[in-house]
């Protein structure tokens, strides 16, 4: 076997605070926080002079996580257009699985995160939505309904 897990997605943001509060309010939970540093980051990620802010979330079944960076060095690169739309090319979006997806819903806009569409239905077993949250992220909801 070539893979035993997947271990987290990473996103880069850069307002780590609210990046946090929004995955905390989605229900993750905030495993950790710190600094790296260092040639071993340099080498790492192949940039020179790395100072990165980081914090670690987990889902409530600990089998997947989410890492937040915000770089203080070198800076960010901004995505073009911003917002990106969700048929922008990269990364697009990262699902959660949600018990009440209009109830999570409505927590997310009260924290200021906005529905992309609508909540549609898919055949008689899901409920589904995007949301754009802070930095634009793009989390997609799914709940089980069949």
């Amino acid at each position: 076997m070539t893979i035993q897990r997947m271990d987290n997605i990473g996103i880069v943001v850069a307002d780590l605070r609210a990046a946090i509060a929004f995955f905390v309010e989605l229900g993750m939970q905030l495993e950790g926080e710190g600094t790296v540093e260092g040639p071993w980051v340099d080498r790492t990620i192949g940039l020179e002079g790395v100072k990165c802010d980081i914090a670690m979330l987990r889902t409530p079944d600990g089998h997947g996580r989410v890492e937040l960076s915000r770089f203080q060095a070198p800076p960010v690169i901004p995505r073009t257009p911003d917002p990106a739309p969700v048929n922008a090319l990269g990364y697009l979006r990262v699902m959660f699985a949600v018990d009440d997806i209009k109830e999570v819903v409505s927590r997310l806009e009260a924290h200021g995160a906005t529905l992309i569409g609508e909540v549609s239905r898919y055949e008689d077993a899901y409920l589904l939505c995007y949301v754009r949250g802070p930095e634009g992220i793009i989390v997609g909801l799914a709940e089980q309904i069949g």
